[in-house]
């Protein structure tokens, strides 16, 4: 029995599809992961592409919104994190928390010695640390990661960016855009 594993995230949607054998072993049969750009349609059209859903007996989709959107089963990610440490976790005693780290919130599930969440902590604050402002950024200056992951960082020419919040900083290189500073240094301005 093959069985597909969709997340639809913030900035993410995952895919897996797993097999389930008469001798109870679980077999990997392809793992998939992409950034939607804050298209999660389009990510998720772009994911199931390349699966043969006609082989797939089972589907079950997990996210904190998206989910609502699609006329396929969904579970919570309480659940989804359940199952997976049942399946991955062989000695529960060992495993104390699991922590779930996404485009906008982190949680920490506290886990019994059952393989059960006892206890699940949150925090929202925004996606600062993903990465994806800093793929936003490059694509308002028509750039791709692949344009600047070998330049080497200036920081002697570096447009000077706020640095304390990504709003202020998308306003600073709207500005510096605006005023005709050149792209390398409002890129160097985003690394520093």
């Amino acid at each position: 029995m093959k069985t597909l594993g969709v997340c639809v995230g913030a900035s993410t949607v995952s895919a897996v599809v797993l097999e389930f054998t008469d001798k109870n072993q679980i077999n990997e049969i392809c793992r998939k992961k992409i950034f939607h750009d804050g298209d999660s349609k389009k990510g998720l059209q772009n994911i199931l592409k390349d699966i043969d859903i006609s082989s797939i007996d089972r589907i079950a989709v997990t996210g904190r919104k998206f989910k609502n959107f699609v006329n396929l089963t969904t579970i919570t990610e309480p659940e989804a994190v359940e199952y997976a440490a049942k399946v991955l976790i062989k000695d529960n005693s060992n495993y104390e928390a699991l922590v779930s780290a996404g485009g906008e919130t982190i949680l920490v599930y506290q886990m019994g010695k059952d393989g059960k969440i006892k206890n699940v902590f949150t925090g929202n604050k925004c996606a600062s640390g993903t990465g994806a402002f800093f793929l936003q950024q490059l694509g308002r200056m028509a750039l791709t990661i692949d344009d600047v992951i070998d330049k080497e960082f200036n920081a002697d020419n570096a447009y000077n960016i706020s640095g304390r919040c990504s709003v202020f900083c998308k306003s600073d290189c709207t500005h510096a855009l605006n005023k005709g500073i050149e792209k390398n240094h409002v890129v160097d301005g985003l690394c520093k």
